[in-house]
């Protein structure tokens, strides 16, 4: 069955993109309980209603657009406030407890594997693409199945169940500060002080205080957009250098080439030197913070298109339940070794999607909870995911061959 508005039509596809965005942060902002749960996650679910109902197609040439422009220029606004300086404390923690999580994902793999291995074939190639992807993002699962020379068949049903399981998981991670057992089990300082600040936090909701009317000038608007534009082009160029000058000969040289041949990271570098060196100008843009978040919600709405229902159910649904055991190894990983080290329900939630998402998903929860110190550390750990991602699937899938 043919969708409603065909893949080629990208003004309209636009139009619904954007137009789910803004109802989520209405919604966000109208009614305590969708603030509870995000706009990005009701953006997310909201997108997959329209996809599963064929109104919209599960792939296009503009969801592509949002993930290679949308989300790079979003990245650099919503950094225009992370100085070095006051961010420093928050991501050594982050980067203890993702480590920690991370070590749950290759033990997940492991046990969905020997529970399910006689029930779908081809499992041994299946489990490092997933563990790779529940490293550090999707583009790991894309490299784990051209490494172990997985079928089209198989990445295809993977990619489904992965994408499907995302929008479970990112549902259960929005919700769980609400949730008075996690609430009461683990600390929670950064909203502690979030409700501290300002006592009308509890008589509406954060959304509602946090993105109250501010002041912002057409200079301001050009500004954001100029240095965003520039930090991203400079960025791109630069990774492609590192990218095609650094060898991959050994795993030394290999993790740096992943490293400074990664546009975010350096996106991310380039902006934290300027907020920190210039936090009179670059801190004191206005709109870079509303900019960037609509465009995130935007970017989850794109997350929630291809988190197909029927092609679970008819082609995989074991394959979803392979992988919600890696990521419930995961969370339950991240829970324990959290409570056991003190870590902070924030810092536990951050770090555990930015395992399962990447950075862009880890990034975009923490903005949308108000958690702003941890922004800049999700995306940090998050792109290292995007190198050790793919040296735990190999080391998952060297094994299990």
């Amino acid at each position: 069955m043919n969708p409603l508005i065909s893949s080629e039509n990208s003004w309209a596809l636009f139009a619904i993109l954007a137009a789910i965005a803004a109802i989520a942060i209405f919604m966000e902002q109208k009614w305590k309980w969708a603030s509870k749960l995000s706009g990005c996650v009701i953006a997310l679910i909201g997108a997959m209603i329209l996809s599963n109902l064929k109104i919209i197609p599960s792939e296009a040439p503009a969801y592509d657009f949002v993930w290679d422009y949308v989300v790079p220029v979003a990245i650099p606004l919503l950094l225009f406030n992370a100085n070095l300086k006051t961010i420093g404390k928050y991501s050594g923690r982050t980067l203890i407890i993702y480590l920690l999580s991370g070590f749950g994902t290759i033990c997940g793999g492991f046990l969905a594997f020997y529970c399910l291995h006689n029930f779908i074939p081809g499992l041994e190639k299946t489990t490092p693409m997933m563990v790779g992807s529940y490293t550090g993002g999707s583009a790991n699962l894309v490299a784990m199945a051209n490494a172990f020379d997985a079928s089209g068949e198989t990445v295809s049903v993977a990619i489904v169940a992965d994408n499907m399981l995302m929008v479970i998981y990112f549902f259960v991670l929005a919700a769980m500060p609400s949730v008075s057992f996690f609430y009461k089990k683990f600390k929670h300082p950064i909203m502690d002080r979030m409700e501290k600040e300002d006592a009308a936090v509890n008589a509406t909701n954060h959304a509602v205080f946090y993105w109250r009317p501010k002041d912002i000038s057409l200079k301001d608007i050009a500004a954001c957009l100029s240095v965003s534009l520039v930090i991203v082009a400079v960025s791109n160029n630069a990774a492609d250098y590192f990218n095609h000058t650094i060898p991959t000969g050994n795993f030394l040289l290999a993790l740096l080439n992943g490293l400074l041949g990664n546009q975010y990271l350096i996106m991310t570098t380039i902006t934290m030197l300027l907020a920190t060196l210039f936090p009179g100008f670059v801190g004191r843009l206005g709109g870079a913070q509303e900019m960037g978040t609509y465009f995130i919600h935007i970017f989850f709405t794109v997350i929630g298109v291809p988190a197909s229902v029927s092609m679970i159910i008819t082609q995989a649904p074991l394959l979803l339940v392979f992988c919600l055991i890696i990521v419930g190894v995961n969370m339950l990983f991240s829970l324990l070794f959290g409570k056991l080290f003190k870590f902070s329900l924030e810092e536990i939630i951050v770090a555990s999607n930015a395992n399962i998402g990447g950075p862009t998903t880890a990034a975009a929860m923490a903005i949308s909870k108000g958690w702003g110190e941890l922004v800049t550390p999700a995306i940090l750990v998050g792109t290292l995911g995007y190198v050790i991602g793919n040296y735990y699937g190999i080391f998952t899938g060297t094994i299990l061959s």
